[in-house]
């Protein structure tokens, strides 16, 4: 009898000992917080083997644990923290309880760095989009990492990761900086630990571009991890340019560990069987609009492998606006970029939109909607029309202007074609309330290339890259760009994200230099480099107002002008030569005498009359 109650005692114990052993806490997110931040609410996800069992208590002067609330899942927990204004940075003791059993965790509340935060950036600005895999490898270490689930690299295959990373973007700063950049925004860097994904029947894809997360709080290793993200941002902001990140609110790779460890069933948007969005805008502003058809745009999925995140769960919301948050802070970012903005809940858009700015009042926020209408534009950002819902983001994609411009440049002269295309889309612009912060581009990594777009005829490059440099808003150029990089999508993105040359050890060909480009090549570079350098330093250029007259004959005709400047920018589309009579134009150029040409240096003495060559944009700052 003793010897079974001995048995039972010591089974009793060893079952208890599991229990115990259980109970952990393996991570926090986020990772860390900051004292001195304007919001003093925090919530902490606590994660580990039987966390949702465990009740919380939180020893540290100014900080007081308001509510704690258990997951679905039994291994999370949310612990709802108010900082307090005079508390001073520390370890936070986390200390969880099971029975017996007590865990504790440190957890650190920095010091807030000082200076300059959040810059921001603006039509002052000269926007470079990078997509680090396949810009620039400086350091091979870090071209595949031991315990990550895609080894794989290979250049030879484009779908495949390259071995790009941060160091060798800062390995070129000069080069951008001799182009006149002043703001670097990439693809996103947060980690993409997944497996090769099925692109196609015939083809599988790497993470390589960043836009399948695995976790928010780590910078992709083999890009340089945390470590080298902090850097890359403290050598930007030394030579006096700013840091733009990539947001993916919509979506998280299935390989996501929140997406195999769900805390809530209704983390992700779940139907019967698969759906993908129907990524028809539409739905969200037609007044005649069903709700099933604006539940398919937001909740379907993008793929089968990328999980669409449901914004309306309040634990997920928080989750990612702090993260959103953090990352402003750790690494001292400027501006986002917000991928597939259109397809989030509109709701959950404009409260992170909104704790962004409280936090960073001169942090800009533009999304990518890509539609087809100003209306429909208009919707997605801080807006002069009735729509019902209010949109509070500063910035956007200019897709209507991207369109306008390709169209002007493959079409002829027509009543509403050509150049009009052009022109019709700046005069939708008071449908905007501040259209000068939209940003403005040729092509980015999800569109064919820009040169290869206009039949590589270098005349309409030019015209286009004049333009975008030139009218309002924001530019912003994707990399490789000014080198004439070419392509077509099809039969894949990755045609459009080749290797920028030069920017990889046994590379036959430098572009980063001058002696590595052809004359043509240099003829565009030079261009690009002589408009934005200009722009950077012409505040009528970049911030002046914008007047621009009705296209006639194949010509456009625009000023930027302030009380110190004028420049006017005249276009003559045609493939003759036309002599432009400058008469009708009398409004603002009143007084004005003589011109530099920005392009040529040459002065023009008279300007009664202008000779404009064929398919020539001209820029001509205005002399008294």
């Amino acid at each position: 009898m003793r010897r079974s109650v001995l048995l039972l005692f010591l089974a009793a114990c060893l079952n208890t000992g599991a229990v115990l052993s259980q109970s952990a806490i393996r991570r926090i997110d986020p990772t860390n917080w900051w004292v001195g931040m304007k919001n003093p609410n925090l919530q902490l996800m606590v994660y580990g083997p039987g966390a949702g069992a465990m009740t919380y208590q939180v020893n540290y002067p100014g900080v007081r644990l308001v509510r704690t609330t258990k997951a679905e899942h039994p291994d999370f927990a949310f612990l709802d923290l108010t900082i307090g204004p005079n508390t001073q940075a520390g370890q936070v003791q986390i200390v969880g309880k099971n029975g017996s059993q007590t865990v504790t965790r440190a957890y650190e509340l920095k010091a807030r760095r000082s200076g300059p935060k959040a810059r921001g950036v603006s039509s002052a600005d000269f926007i470079y989009l990078i997509m680090p895999d396949r810009f620039a490898n400086g350091d091979p270490s870090n071209d595949a990492v031991a315990g990550m689930l895609d080894s794989k690299v290979d250049r030879s295959i484009q779908h495949l990761r390259h071995g790009g990373d941060l160091q060798g973007i800062l390995n070129h700063a000069d080069y951008l900086q001799e182009m006149g950049v002043t703001a670097v925004w990439m693809t996103p860097v947060i980690a993409n630990d997944e497996s090769l994904k099925q692109e196609a029947p015939d083809r599988m894809q790497a993470g390589y571009h960043g836009y399948h997360f695995t976790d928010h709080y780590e910078i992709d290793r083999r890009f340089g991890g945390n470590d080298g993200y902090r850097k890359f941002s403290e050598e930007l902001h030394r030579r006096g340019m700013k840091l733009v990140q990539d947001a993916v609110y919509n979506h998280v790779s299935d390989d996501h560990w929140l997406f195999r460890n769900a805390p809530f069933k209704d983390w992700f948007n779940q139907w019967p069987a698969y759906t993908g969005s129907s990524h028809k805008d539409q739905a969200l502003y037609d007044p005649y609009a069903s709700e099933a058809d604006r539940k398919q745009l937001l909740d379907g999925w993008f793929t089968p492998f990328l999980p669409d995140l449901n914004q309306r769960n309040p634990f997920l919301a928080t989750y990612l606006i702090q993260h959103a948050v953090w990352s402003t802070e750790m690494f001292d970012l400027d501006a986002w970029r917000v991928d597939t903005y259109k397809y989030n809940d509109l709701n959950f858009l404009n409260a992170c939109n909104q704790a962004l700015m409280n936090e960073y009042p001169n942090l800009h926020i533009f999304g990518e909607s890509w539609v087809g209408t100003p209306v429909a534009q208009a919707f997605f950002v801080k807006n002069t029309v009735g729509f019902p819902y209010k949109s509070n983001q500063p910035g956007g994609l200019d897709f209507v202007l991207y369109s306008a411009t390709n169209d002007a440049l493959k079409e002829d002269f027509g009543w509403d074609t050509g150049v009009n295309r052009f022109y019709q889309a700046l005069t939708a612009d008071a449908l905007y309330a501040e259209p000068n912060k939209l940003v403005t581009f040729l092509e980015n990594h999800d569109t064919d290339r820009y040169f290869s777009v206009i039949g590589e005829d270098l005349s309409k490059y030019k015209m286009g890259a004049t333009w975008l440099l030139t009218t309002r808003g924001i530019p912003s150029w994707y990399y490789g760009t000014e080198v004439l990089m070419k392509n077509f999508k099809n039969p894949s993105d990755a045609e459009v994200r080749r290797d920028f040359p030069g920017g990889f050890p046994g590379d036959q060909e430098n572009k980063f230099t001058a002696a590595g480009r052809n004359p043509q090549e240099a003829e565009a570079f030079n261009l690009v480099k002589k408009l934005a350098n200009y722009r950077k330093v012409t505040p009528a250029l970049h911030s002046g107002k914008l007047m621009q007259y009705v296209p006639q004959n194949g010509t456009y005709v625009y000023f930027r002008y302030d009380n110190n400047k004028t420049i006017m920018v005249a276009t003559n589309t045609n493939r003759q030569e036309t002599t432009l009579e400058t008469a009708r134009f009398a409004e603002r150029m009143k007084g004005f005498t003589g011109a530099r040409n920005i392009l040529t240096d040459e002065t023009v003495t008279s300007l009664g009359t202008l000779k404009l060559p064929a398919r020539t944009a001209v820029v001509l700052e205005l002399t008294r």
